[in-house]
């Protein structure tokens, strides 16, 4: 196909947001190096310069001159611009490691559905069915910016919009029940990402990322995105081959070490504890409150 490479947005960190007057905004932080998701979390204002858009994928988006301070911050794209999401797993070593799984020779995919999208502040709802072992994982989620199918290692990154934080949590009370990931992956609220999305253009080389999870004050996760078995243009032209990978669409890149499951006794959340899962370079941290919901009524 004709690589048509993605316009750069005018934008280097976007958000999008509801602001004190109750109305859904797209635009990006005033202070250039403020992390939204803390700044959010401690009550502190955020300022967000206003763009002409609704949609983080709208090509020529400009600011307006307007400013207004955030409410509520939402995840940067919605469940319908993200579609299915794809995702790697076992893709860092010493992460197939710690799960005694042998090295993949070809990406590890599975899927979640966009019922995970979820906000970067919006409380995750542990259902009581696998409440006793949940368990965060942060993920470098990169976003699409444009169409793409058969595209090369080379080509790859030109058809990246931009960097997003996830959290790819994990119901491990079911994944271990069959080979099959996307069940104990795809509840509801599974896959937070934001706060902010930072443009290709402001992270020219994704493996400088540096990957966080801190449960409790426990360092949990942390650990660089070059220690990736298959980098993010290895993994994007996997996805491709023969399949149109959508303008939007989102790829979660896999996990490093330090995941609860690991410890000797496991970690796992719990109604009420402190997460904070975070991503350098301005992608920002994730602080959603765990809830864990009561026993299910089968309709």
């Amino acid at each position: 196909m004709s690589a048509q490479i993605p316009t750069q947005p005018i934008w280097k960190r976007f958000v999008r947001f509801v602001a004190e007057d109750g109305q859904e905004y797209c635009g990006e932080p005033v202070e250039a190096d403020i992390d939204v998701g803390i700044a959010m979390s401690d009550g502190q204002d955020v300022a967000i310069n206003i763009l002409d858009t609704s949609s983080g994928l709208s090509a020529g988006a400009k600011f307006t001159g307007e400013t207004k301070k955030a409410k509520t911050i939402l995840s940067p794209l919605t469940p319908a611009e993200v579609g299915t999401i794809r995702c790697i797993g076992l893709n860092y070593t010493d992460h197939a490691a710690e799960m005694k799984l042998a090295l993949p020779k070809y990406p590890e995919i599975f899927f979640k559905p966009d019922t995970c999208v979820h906000g970067p502040m919006s409380p995750i709802l542990i259902p009581d069915q696998v409440a006793k072992e949940a368990d965060p994982e942060v993920e470098l989620a990169v976003v699409i910016g444009k169409d793409c199918r058969n595209v090369s290692p080379a080509k790859a990154l030109d058809y990246v919009l931009g960097y997003m934080t996830a959290n790819d949590i994990t119901a491990r009370i079911i994944q271990g029940r069959g080979s099959q990931w996307g069940y104990s992956k795809g509840f509801d609220g599974f896959a937070p990402m934001g706060p902010c999305l930072v443009s290709a253009q402001a992270i020219p080389d994704p493996s400088v990322l540096l990957l966080k999870t801190t449960l409790n004050g426990m360092v949990m996760q942390d650990q660089p995105a070059r220690n990736m078995i298959f980098s993010v243009p290895e993994v994007i032209s996997y996805l491709s081959m023969g399949t149109t990978l959508r303008k939007g669409t989102v790829i979660l890149t896999g996990t490093p070490s330090g995941i609860g499951h690991s410890h000797d006794p496991p970690i796992y959340l719990a109604d009420g504890c402190n997460l904070r899962v975070s991503i350098s370079h301005g992608l920002g941290t994730l602080v959603n409150p765990v809830v864990q919901e009561g026993p299910i009524q089968l309709e």
